[in-house]
């Protein structure tokens, strides 16, 4: 039976492109296939219904972005299928699109930014109030922050340049325009945090607006903004098309951080824990397939279709495969590319929701100290991912309560959330 159609229209939908509906029948056998140079194994895998997920038709949502690709992956290499999954991925036209469709259960399962689900299950910046879980990690590194023409030759890695720049704007009553994907979400901590290390306050030095990743090019073409965080392709399109250039990549602010997750509402995820189980299981297949980088070309070729990303197969693979052309004379081969299994990277740690929290704390988006320690254990739910990756026999590096160090030097110490989120100069506490 195929999925049913769509009911938003702020979706796209494509059918499942690889083997036929499963049966409910027990698991019968191990028969497999090579899936070409991918060397993947997919199982025609049948499922007593007292085994298999209790929710076989899954709709998965995604934003476009490289990020994306572990759903995608699993999808259309057959992966969710051989789990008992009957698949469909639809295409969000932004994260406010993203989150309500999760919430109202259009889509069960998601591509979404870390600081999302922890909005939601709080209720903060305009999310209504519906616990989310994050079982899985989708992946770290690889977003960056761009910035206009004008600004080339001023400003680089080091936002201490900008600040005299933004001052400047704001004396004169334009402030500089910086765009991010969705308030509580990555982009606009990474932004947040970049803007002050340089002395700017984000919520009174400049002026902040929301614009959805495919469309951050067009509005800096225009000329609304002066720059944008935002994950790939974005970034090195706007290199192509001459409107940009890149200041610095997010893992030069903090080596290996949290990025997407693939989120489910707690409530689906208490009703169906083996569908949970399974979208993980197959999520960790295409995530070792994504980080063998013999297998980033065909990424590239698959994600970069109009029912993904919709963008030159060209503009993706450079980045993924660590080459960066800053475009304004700066190179470098870097190391720290996008992951997406490798350095224990799918673990949901309680700490990165720790550390979103203290951000919120910092710009006034919680009025009082929340309890982080249960929030984090409410939403990052590493227990359903270790219980998912011990039914299929795969190690990983547990929990990891260390302390961090940004590219500012201030460390972030897990068991002190109050303590450094009252730290920062730059701030917009409310109490």
């Amino acid at each position: 039976m195929k999925p049913t159609a769509p009911t938003s229209k702020n979706f796209k939908s494509t059918e499942p492109s690889t083997g036929r509906p499963l049966s409910r029948r027990r698991f019968v056998g191990g028969a497999a296939a090579l899936l070409g140079s991918a060397g993947l194994l997919r199982a025609k895998a049948t499922w007593a219904a007292d085994e298999g997920p209790e929710t076989a038709d899954m709709r998965f949502g995604m934003i476009a972005l490289t990020d994306c690709s572990p759903i995608v992956i699993a999808h259309e290499k057959g992966l969710f299928k051989k789990y008992g999954i009957n698949a469909t991925v639809v295409k969000g036209a932004s994260w406010a699109a993203i989150r309500d469709s999760l919430s109202n259960g259009d889509i069960q399962g998601t591509h979404m930014l870390t600081g999302m689900p922890i909005a939601s299950t709080m209720g903060l910046l305009g999310s209504p109030k519906k616990p989310m879980v994050i079982p899985w990690m989708l992946n770290r590194n690889g977003q960056s922050i761009t910035l206009a023409n004008s600004l080339k030759g001023k400003v680089g890695a080091d936002p201490k340049a900008l600040r005299p720049i933004a001052l400047e704007a704001k004396e004169k009553g334009t402030p500089l325009t910086f765009a991010m994907t969705f308030p509580p979400g990555t982009h606009a901590m990474w932004l947040r945090y970049w803007l002050a290390a340089g002395g700017i306050n984000p919520d009174k030095d400049v002026s902040l607006i929301v614009v959805p990743p495919p469309q951050m090019v067009a509005n800096m073409k225009v000329g609304k903004m002066d720059g944008f965080c935002v994950g790939e392709p974005w970034n090195a399109r706007s290199i192509s098309d001459g409107i940009g250039f890149t200041a610095t990549n997010t893992q030069d602010i903090w080596k290996d951080h949290p990025e997407k997750v693939c989120a489910f509402t707690a409530e689906f995820a208490e009703k169906n824990p083996r569908t949970v189980k399974a979208t993980l299981k197959a999520l960790h297949e295409a995530s070792v397939w994504l980080d063998d980088m013999k297998n980033r070309p065909e990424q590239a070729e698959i994600v970069s279709k109009a029912t993904y990303i919709n963008c030159p197969k060209e503009l993706i693979l450079g980045r993924m495969q660590g080459h960066y052309d800053f475009g304004d004379g700066r190179k470098k081969e870097d190391p720290n590319y996008m992951i997406f299994s490798s350095r224990n990277c799918n673990f949901p740690q309680p700490k990165f929701a720790i550390w979103w929290l203290t951000q919120f704390r910092r710009w006034g988006m919680l009025p009082a100290a929340p309890d982080y320690k249960a929030v984090a254990k409410e939403v990052m739910r590493h227990d359903i991912y270790e219980a998912a990756m011990k039914e299929i026999g795969v190690k990983h590096g547990g929990l990891d309560n260390k302390p961090e160090k940004l590219f500012d030097g201030v460390s972030f110490d897990p068991a002190k959330p109050e303590e450094y989120a009252k730290s920062f100069s730059v701030n917009s506490l409310k109490a």
